[in-house]
């Protein structure tokens, strides 16, 4: 197809979108609710299905981690700082260890950055073994089951693998104490070692009120038709390129950045989200790990996630509608990405506009203070009031033992 097509369809759609712009949560526009069971999932109410323990961990796990570096609300990671501070005030909380269904340990394993801001992994294993050493010898909830009725928010690169590349994820494993514990993280990906069965898969942290700051008017045209910000290649941690994003990243440039219907760059403008309020379609393509905050500021504001990630699990996917919100593309298929796009019908783009202008879809992707109905953490509990009544096998046998203390590479045995 010609340049000349090209333009003209990209003008066509920028007054088709008109009337789908960013929309803030509250606001009256048109929507479509999600049909089926997976729009009475997203509303769910869990308060009264379920009642949490919080284990009360000296600060050193917690809150003196986090004054020593605030950087850590603010980063990607952060969904463990605000999950312990919702469960705090949350109904669902109980002080009565006897009565609860789930137990939670507040370790912050991600707040240990770099200058850069990038979360160290390599502290973790050994700080996360030694609070659960710590709740196994405190109280008798962990020793009845092996931490099989406890959940952890692991959000760091390749969850409780602890490590943020793949290769040594995997060589890793996940920390075997937490072989039996519901994990609750932001990386997905299926067939993955590093993403067990029963797994809550999480969005990342975003900042709300950022976001909120940064809206445009829901007028506004969305006259770019594809965009991204962000690296295609990491040379230093990849020098020779090709396993970073397994290349899928580096694709996207090398085939389209000279397409004017592609605004893409590594540059990081200060109108970054008014810019994807102004788009169609932001790519979401898997760097270090498959997953990214641009999932969540894509449907925040009403910008079309096109996911290239193969075998991703995305958030909350048993009520979040991704096939119907986004576009799938494989990673092989990156060099056709145009003609894929141009090719979706104008009124499936509409369609998939009016479910990511649905409040309730919104609010499940973002963690708010104070905590609003249907937000993300209220999406975690009602994952975890899906999982009960806990199974017989939930609970050992008496002198029955099946998690190995010592297993695992022997850096992690190290005291923290």
């Amino acid at each position: 197809m010609g340049l000349d097509w090209w333009v003209s369809s990209l003008f066509l759609l920028s007054f088709v979108m008109l009337d789908i712009g960013a929309v803030e949560l509250d606001q009256n526009l048109q929507t479509e609710r999600i049909s089926g069971s997976a729009g009475d999932v997203l509303e769910d109410d869990p308060v009264g299905r379920l009642k949490v323990f919080v284990y009360e961990l000296p600060s050193k796990y917690n809150k003196k981690i986090l004054q020593k570096d605030p950087r850590c609300l603010t980063h990607m990671f952060a969904a463990e700082i605000f999950m312990h501070r919702f469960l705090l005030s949350s109904p669902v909380r109980t002080l009565n260890p006897e009565e609860a269904d789930w137990f939670y340990t507040p370790v912050y394993t991600t707040c240990d950055l770099t200058p850069n801001g990038l979360p160290l992994p390599f502290k973790s294993p050994r700080m996360m073994r030694s609070a659960i050493q710590l709740i196994s010898s405190n109280w008798p909830y962990w020793n009845r089951t092996e931490g099989a009725d406890h959940f952890f928010i692991v959000p760091h690169d390749f969850g409780a693998c602890f490590h943020y590349q793949e290769e040594k994820a995997i060589e890793r494993g996940i920390l075997h104490l937490l072989k039996r514990a519901t994990l609750v993280q932001t990386f997905g990906q299926r067939n993955h070692v590093c993403l067990k069965d029963g797994s809550i898969v999480i969005p990342p942290y975003a900042p709300p009120q950022k976001m909120q700051a940064h809206l445009i008017p829901p007028d506004t045209p969305r006259s770019i038709f594809v965009y991204f910000r962000g690296l295609f290649y990491d040379v230093g941690n990849d020098p020779e390129g090709g396993y970073y994003a397994r290349g899928a990243r580096a694709s996207v440039w090398e085939n389209f950045k000279d397409n004017p219907l592609f605004d893409i760059s590594t540059d990081h403008p200060t109108t970054y989200y008014e810019d994807m309020q102004r788009a169609v379609f932001c790519l979401c393509p898997l760097g270090w790990a498959p997953w990214s905050p641009r999932l969540v500021e894509g449907v925040i504001f009403g910008c079309i996630p096109v996911i290239i990630a193969d075998d991703i699990v995305l958030p909350f996917a048993d009520a979040i509608p991704w096939e119907d919100i986004g576009v799938f593309v494989d990673e092989k298929d990156v060099p056709n990405l145009d003609r894929i796009l141009t090719s979706i019908p104008p009124e499936d783009i509409l369609r998939k506009q009016r479910l990511l202008a649905n409040p309730s879809m919104k609010q499940a992707m973002l963690f708010p203070q104070p905590a609003q109905p249907g937000d993300a953490f209220h999406q975690i509990l009602n994952g975890l009031a899906r999982k009960l009544p806990h199974d017989k096998s939930t609970y050992l046998k008496p002198g029955e033992k099946i998690l190995n203390w010592t297993a695992g590479p022997v850096a992690d045995l190290k005291p923290w």
